[in-house]
């Protein structure tokens, strides 16, 4: 009762999910159960302990035993359950329905013959329930024959095949998890029972075969270490808080860490191995997705990923989908179908086809047609020529209709014929499951159609057969005159006395007995006879008249028939003979009764059997359906055992030692396939144009080709070949095109490097192509999701087999599913293709991007020069954020005049600019000059004269330098600059033209000024001395960085949040850490005064690019001139690797001079005033209007935006008072 409550609770458990009610309660329930038996053990204990003597009673043995029993018996009940409960996992099917009966003996013959011990689940819940089961081993032994059973019956990959692995493997995990069988020595003691007894598998020390794969593909994950042996898996261990990077749960919809997965496979909430690698695959995409490509981030996550999958592909082993081989189920189908038809046999035992043995294989009302017959087929067969069932039928039904048309309809081959055809019809529905396994033509010829036809055939050849045996009796009965006239001539005259019987040497003849009668020569064996009169003549010698039987060897026949053991065939040979010339006494039985009964009297080899009557005149055989021999007074008694029925080779078949004939040379050089017979297929276009001719279905250099279809377009400079489909097709001036859309591969298409496609996915793009047929490579297929899951065409291999769920959007650059492809209605004469559905949906897993090795290639290359301190604090830049200090509070009521945009601080390397795809963003060209050769080998050396000079004051030293450079080495520089700019060149160039992808940006973006920083916004917590800077900042390169920052390539930037102090402050200006400040550019505006709107103050939404300055009225009135917003520059990090240049930056430092602290006049901005200003619709439109949410209490955004400026300027004006800052 025990086992049967565990059993009932770990059902619900296991069916139910782990938060709902039913699961907790069933969970509670068991720890009810088990507190209740604990409470019952320690009542035993007592009683027992108080009754010790009686322990060692006979009674107490007989106790001993029965527990013993019956948790042996609970134990199985346990084993045989988990069989019965296995269910498949998609469809719901149980996987023990095929092994609950034996197979039926009318159906499965064979499988008796085969199988000498059959075993059954029901047979082994009987044997357990009425304890016929000594040990647990005896009943596992019967659970291992039946599987062994099934294994040996079926074919390797079939479905019951497949189960009984499954069912078996799942038998041994569960006795390994109810642990060893316990002796009685542990049944004596109930405390050892309880730790035997209601394990719960979340508590077992075994690990399912599930559970193993999760935790190595998890562990693999965690432990990979790259050369340098850093962990890479690290910084994917816990997700970022929302205070750090608020941002970064904005931009990822489905945050993920390892952590959580972990947490998953601890709590069982993966199914399968898919749904991890699905969660690992979204965490290492969110980390793409939020960082620069060109990160240490964004580098670990590819490789990460590379080794999920690969460590997935070596736990499945190999292939993942399992998709079974088409070509050979219906090779094996086709098979299975024919050897049935040719061994359909009667109730008697007899081949139907073996009367169709005598068909002749040429056609005599068709000589064109080539020769067929059975054996013609078998060796088809055979060779795999049958590619399609509808083929092979009608070769067979060629070869029946033949069969019937050239014999008389109550002939036995027509007969047979009929019935095998029959049979043919019955047997295919059944292999097919009429269209759920295999969609085929064939399957619309059925049982009725054949009916109609055998009917209108009997109906044409009945009156001629009518006339046939009128004429063949009159000739018959003329002939037996002629015959009693010549044969009895001298007896004419002669009295006969006719009797029932006569006595010959002591033995005593009756009519209907059948007896040996002496051969005309020595050599032959002696006649079989059936009396059937017998009579005296006037010169007292006796005479017998009878029938004769025919043995095998008597008959002509063909040396592919089969005869029974000791058959004969009843003849329509009859004659007299004289009695003396008897041998002995034989029998002759019916077929029917042959094999149950046995003649009183008569040795075996005395005992004949008769089927079928030969025709000497025709030379055919034909199946006796009643029994007509006279009555014999034999006694016949039932046999102990029946016979079995038993066919046996002519004589005149070749015996095995002979060799085989030489097969063909055609056969030699492998199958050739037989195809089905096509024709070209016209139809009529309504919106055709003139003088083309449009075509359903076409033959084109000996590929026959229909609307629908899919080909291989040769495709030049692409890795592989795109696909097409046929919608239309037409012949013109004798050349053949056809028009449809066009699929791509992933390879052609804009997609991250984390991105996953199934193994032989394509993409409907939105390209649709007239192409000549000249470009047709070969055929293939494009199936939807779920016909690829499902089923296949069966002419098509394997490989060419697409898979297309998504249309690729050129424009959008994105990928989006759609509900199915078209599908089109032909004509009944185009030929359909054969459809075989499999018998479970398989499972297609997807593998990494074709750009996945590219992309780890390069970066693992642009990180191979760092050492590895440079490489972890990389990592320390790229993965950690700044706690900004605290700072006094600023008194300003922002919140009350505008609405601000919160201020977020950027991820770890997060995107660049908000639009720009990532592949403009990593190839962004740098412009090679003179000065940055010159600063790369300059700055080396005078950062050693001067180690304390920040990153400004050296940029100072090399722009002086480099002012006072003589010209001919300026030139020097320059020329070797060219000749390093042209080798990048050809690497980029060489690099597109490998890429064969469309869409990829070609050249770079040169010259670009970048937005400046989003490090003006204001800060809630800031005192009123807190602000912004606005004046003074670090030099910067101008190379793109994250948010509209510009950094360093290769040199890890400050966008945690709070930027870095300057580094070149003005003499007696301390540092404000924590403070965030503007560029020195960030107020540029005109040389004119009055530019009102230079100030390009950096508040703009993440990611989000400031307008360029726009002309304004100074206070004069005069217009000032337009100048480009120049860009802003922050502090280097502690160690600048491979530092480079723009033409940005070399006019930064052309501009420095020892006058002036700065190079705009941004001072001459300060007085513009709002109503000093007029704007044209244009300039209101390039508005920074981004880096507020709304206007607020402002009439227009153009006052939000003054008013925003005037309270900067005022922070930074309490900045300048708190801190005494006075040469501001």
């Amino acid at each position: 009762m025990e086992a049967d409550l565990m059993m009932m609770f770990e059902n619900a458990k296991r069916y139910n999910v782990p938060h709902s009610h039913i699961y907790k309660r069933a969970l509670k329930l068991q720890h009810v159960l088990q507190l209740k038996r604990k409470e019952l053990l320690r009542s035993g204990d007592e009683d027992r302990d108080s009754m010790l003597s009686s322990t060692m009673s006979d009674g107490g043995t007989t106790k001993r035993k029965s527990h013993k029993k019956n948790t042996k018996k609970n134990r199985m009940k346990v084993l045989f359950a988990t069989v019965t409960e296995v269910r498949e996992m998609n469809t719901g099917r149980r996987l023990c329905d095929l092994f609950m009966v034996k197979p039926s003996k009318k159906d499965y013959p064979d499988y008796y013959k085969i199988i000498l011990e059959p075993m059954d689940l029901r047979t082994i819940d009987h044997n357990i329930r009425s304890d016929k089961y000594m040990s647990e081993e005896t009943m596992m032994e019967d659970m291992r024959l039946m599987f062994r059973n099934a294994r040996h019956y079926n074919e390797e990959g079939s479905q019951v095949y497949n189960d009984a692995n499954i069912l078996e493997k799942i038998l041994r995990e569960k006795r390994r998890e109810l642990g060893p069988i316990p002796d009685e020595d542990d049944i004596i003691s109930p405390k050892l029972k309880i730790r035997k007894s209601g394990i719960s598998p979340k508590k077992s020390k075994y690990l399912t075969p599930l559970q193993q794969k999760l935790n190595e593909l998890y562990e693999a994950v965690k432990n990979y270490t790259d050369k340098r042996g850093r962990r890479l898996s690290t910084i994917f261990l816990r997700l970022p808080s929302r205070a750090e990077l608020p941002d970064y749960y904005v931009a990822i919809k489905k945050p993920v860490d390892m952590e959580k997965v972990k947490s998953h496979m601890l709590a069982n909430k993966y199914q399968d191995v898919d749904a991890l690698v699905e969660d690992l695959v979204l965490m290492f995409n969110n980390a793409c997705t939020y960082n620069e490509p060109e990160s240490l981030i964004y580098k670990d996550a590819l490789v990460l990923h590379k080794v999920l999958l690969e460590t997935r592909r070596d736990l499945e082993g190999g292939d993942d989908a399992h998709v079974p081989d088409v070509a050979r189920l219906i090779q094996d189908l086709i098979r299975s179908l024919f050897v049935s038809v040719l061994g359909h046999q009667d109730d008697e035992g007899r081949c139907y086809s073996d009367s169709l043995a005598e068909i002749p294989a040429a056609d005599p009302a068709n000589a064109d047609r080539p020769p067929l017959n059975f054996e013609i087929i078998r060796a088809n067969v055979d060779k795999g020529s049958y590619k399609r069932l509808d083929v092979f039928q009608d070769h067979m039904f060629e070869v029946l209709e033949k069969a019937r048309r050239l014999h008389r309809t109550d002939s036995e081959i027509f007969e047979d014929a009929v019935e095998l055809q029959q049979f043919f019809i019955r047997i295919r529905d059944e292999l097919c499951k009429n269209g759920e396994i295999l969609m085929s033509p064939a399957l619309s010829y059925t049982s009725k159609h054949l009916h109609s036809d055998v009917e209108k055939e009997k109906k044409e050849k009945l009156p001629k057969e009518l006339e046939e045996d009128k004429l063949k009796r009159e000739e018959e009965k003329k002939e037996a005159e002629r015959s009693e006239d010549s044969s009895g001539g001298p007896w004419q005259g002669v009295q006969r006395t006719y009797s029932q019987d006569c006595s010959f040497k002591d033995n005593m003849y009756h009519v209907g007995d059948y007896v040996y009668v002496e051969p005309a020569e020595q050599s032959l064996q002696p006649h079989i006879v059936c009396i059937e009169r017998l009579w005296q003549d006037d010169a007292g010698e006796k005479w017998l008249y009878g029938c004769w039987f025919y043995r095998p060897n008597e008959t002509f026949h063909l040396a592919t028939r089969k005869f029974l053991e000791k058959e004969v065939f009843k003849s329509d040979y009859y004659n007299k003979v004289p009695v003396s010339k008897i041998l002995g006494k034989c029998v002759v039985m019916f077929v029917k009764e042959y094999f149950k009964l046995h003649p009183e009297g008569f040795r075996a080899e005395d005992v004949f059997v008769c089927e079928s009557r030969y025709s000497a005149k025709t030379k055919s055989f034909k199946k006796i359906k009643m029994w007509t021999m006279p009555l014999s007074s034999l006694k016949f008694v039932p046999r102990e055992v029946p016979l079995p029925v038993v066919r046996v080779a002519s004589m005149f078949a070749p015996k095995n030692d002979e060799k085989p004939p030489e097969p063909a040379e055609d056969d030699k050089q492998g199958p050739s396939i037989i195809d089905k017979e096509r024709e070209d297929v016209t139809m009529d276009m309504a919106n055709g144009e003139p003088g083309c001719q449009y075509y359903e279905q076409l033959c084109y250099n000996e590929m026959w080709l229909k609307v629908g279809d899919c080909v291989y377009i040769r495709s030049h400079g692409l890795v592989r070949h795109r696909v097409g489909r046929i919608e239309r097709m037409w012949v013109r001036d004798g050349a053949a095109y056809f028009f449809g859309p066009i699929f791509i591969h992933p390879e052609e298409t804009e997609h991250e490097p984390t991105k996953m496609f199934y193994k032989k996915e394509v993409f409907l793009s939105n390209l649709e192509e007239s192409c000549p047929m000249t470009c047709i490579t070969g055929k293939c297929t494009v199936s939807s999701f779920k016909d690829y899951l499902s089923c296949r065409p069966t002419e098509v291999p394997e490989e060419d087999v697409l898979l297309c769920e998504s249309r690729y959007i050129e424009s959008e650059k994105q990928m989006k599913k759609f509900k199915g492809l078209k599908r089109f209605s032909l004509s009944a004469k185009v030929v359909e293709d054969e459809i075989y559905y499999f018998r479970k949906l398989i499972v297609p897993q997807k593998e990494p991007s074709p750009l996945l090795d590219k992309k780890i290639e390069e970066l693992e290359a642009k990180f191979a020069d760092m050492t590895d301190e440079e490489l972890e604090e990389l990592g320390e830049d790229d993965g950690d954020t700044c706690d900004a200090q605290s700072m006094p509070q600023l008194q300003t009521p922002l919140a009350n005049d505008l609405d601000m945009m919160p201020y977020t601080p950027p991820q770890s390397t997060p995107k660049s600019i908000k639009g720009l795809s990532k592949k403009e963003g990593s190839k962004r060209k740098i412009n090679m000059s003179g000065y940055i050769l010159f600063s790369s080998e300059m700055r080396a050396v005078i950062k050693a004269q001067h180690p304390d000079f920040s990153f400004g004051e050296l940029s100072r030293l090399v722009g002086t330098e480099w002012r006072n450079l003589e010209t001919n080495k300026k030139a020097e520089y320059e020329e070797r600059a060219a000749k390093v700019a042209e080798q990048q060149e050809r690497e980029r160039a060489a690099q597109q033209q490998n890429s064969p992808r469309a869409g990829i940006p070609v050249g770079a973006l040169m010259g670009v000024v970048p937005p400046p920083t989003p490090l003006g916004m204001l800060n809630p917590s800031m005192t009123p001395a807190s602000g912004m800077m606005g004046t003074y900042g670090p030099p910067m390169m101008p190379h793109q960085g994250p948010d509209g920052m510009v950094s360093i390539p290769g040199m890890p930037s400050y966008p945690m949040g709070v930027p870095v102090l300057p580094h070149h402050l003005p003499p007696g200006m301390p540092g404000f850490p924590g403070i965030p400040y503007l560029g020195m550019n960030s107020m540029n505006g005109a040389h004119g005064a009055g530019n009102h709107y230079g100030n390009q103050m950096g508040i703009a939404g993440q990611g989000q690019q400031a307008p360029p300055p726009y002309p304004g009225q100074g206070q004069g009135g005069q217009p000032a001139v337009q100048q480009p917003t120049t860009p802003i520059f922050v502090a280097p990090p502690p160690k600048p690797q491979r530092i480079l240049h723009s033409e940005a930056y070399l006019r930064y430092i052309e501009g420095l001079n020892a006058e002036s602290t700065t190079v705009s006049k941004w001072d001459q901005t300060l007085s513009a005033r709002r109503k000093d200003v007029r704007l044209t619709k244009e300039q209101e439109s390039r508005l920074p209007s981004h880096w507020l949410k709304s206007k607020g209490a402002h009439t227009t955004m153009a006052d939000a935006l003054w008013r925003l400026r005037d309270l900067m300027l005022r922070d930074t004006l309490n900045i300048r008072q708190t801190y005494n800052l006075h040469n501001i």
